[in-house]
């Protein structure tokens, strides 16, 4: 059975080849899925390879945590066993990228919203407990807070209520789905708080961009890699530092850190559950529909991580929060049916 969709996968890949603008000849030899994408979906995906594995009817997929940005670029490198099935995110594909994947052959892409987390401020149980707003972050954090060049050097002189501590705060770096939704999530939220920032978006968005998502390079903020664990060790070795991560992380850890309180709230199970923590987002699988029949096992591991998007499963453990039951009926209507995402769907 799997010698005949290899070498249906090789009629499959040279149709695809001769249409294929950047000509692709891939290599056809695999039986494994191949997985790889964000860090903050990594270990949700890691417990479903396991479990997939488990079923002992094909082999442990290829995992790799490559971040979000890079797994996407690599997901769209071209169609064919060469290159990633799936790619995780931790934010939702760009309509540019989507665009990318069109010109190397990847014409059809499908869109799995499989659940919930939350991206937390996290500070060590031994520091002193902060309750910060989204645009004090945002003043904390810019490179040029509201367009202006001066920098606040500690918590207290953004408001005397918090800290007077020195601003310390480890995060992902720019290829990292975390740190995409914590400039839309924070720190654009936090810049259109001012009147001026929020005429300037609807006058020049690329200027807005800037001015609101660049990140200080003077020490405030730590570029500390795709590795959310590393951030954890920062964090508790450093009472007076705040790390920026994936909630899951934070539940996983929660007797060495703790969260930040965000405008009056708390990131809990429930706050993210509902969106009412302003770091909540969702999580996303991207798969190439070329594949889904072709490649050997990758529609039943598809399906073994929607039976697992749910209340009180393994992944909840974990901390992925599960979306309403029925956006989960939603997952396995989609599997079926299979329908590509458009440009115009991504915004």
């Amino acid at each position: 059975m799997r010698a005949i969709s290899l070498i249906g996968l090789s009629a499959l890949l040279s149709l695809g080849a001769c249409q294929d603008p950047a000509n692709l000849v891939p290599d056809t030899s695999r039986d494994e899925v191949r997985i790889v994408g964000s860090s903050t979906v990594f270990p949700f995906a890691k417990i479903v390879s396991d479990s997939f594995q488990s079923i002992g009817e094909h082999p442990s997929p290829i995992l790799e945590s490559t971040g979000t940005g890079g797994g996407i670029q690599l997901f769209c490198d071209g169609i064919g066993a060469s290159t990633p099935d799936i790619v995780n995110a931790s934010r939702r594909m760009k309509a540019s990228e989507l665009a990318r994947c069109a010109e190397n052959g990847v014409e059809e892409v499908v869109e799995f919203k499989v659940g919930v987390d939350g991206l937390a401020l996290a500070q060590s149980t031994e520091g002193m407990a902060m309750n910060l707003t989204v645009p004090q972050i945002y003043q904390a954090l810019a490179a040029r807070p509201f367009g202006k060049d001066a920098r606040p050097e500690t918590w207290a002189e953004i408001d005397p209520s918090l800290p007077d501590i020195p601003i310390k705060v480890y995060g992902p770096p720019k290829t990292s789905g975390t740190r995409d939704s914590f400039e839309e999530l924070i720190m654009e939220v936090g810049c259109a708080s001012d009147p001026a920032m929020e005429a300037l978006k609807d006058s020049d968005e690329d200027a807005f961009k800037k001015v609101c998502t660049d990140v200080r390079t003077d020490g405030a903020y730590i570029n500390t890699g795709e590795n959310d664990n590393l951030i954890v060790q920062k964090i508790t070795g450093d009472p007076n530092a705040v790390g920026i991560f994936s909630y899951s992380y934070l539940d996983e850890n929660a007797e060495a850190v703790r969260g930040v309180t965000i405008n009056g709230v708390t990131p809990e199970y429930d706050s993210i559950a509902t969106g009412d923590y302003p770091g909540a987002r969702p999580l996303y699988l991207y798969v190439k529909k070329r594949h889904v029949n072709v490649i050997p096992g990758l529609k039943d591991y598809l399906a073994e991580f929607i039976a697992l998007a749910i209340p009180n499963s393994p992944l909840a453990d974990a901390g992925m929060i599960a979306l309403p039951e029925d956006q989960r009926t939603d997952l396995s209507d989609r599997l079926e049916s299979l329908p590509a995402i458009k440009a115009a769907d991504l915004g």
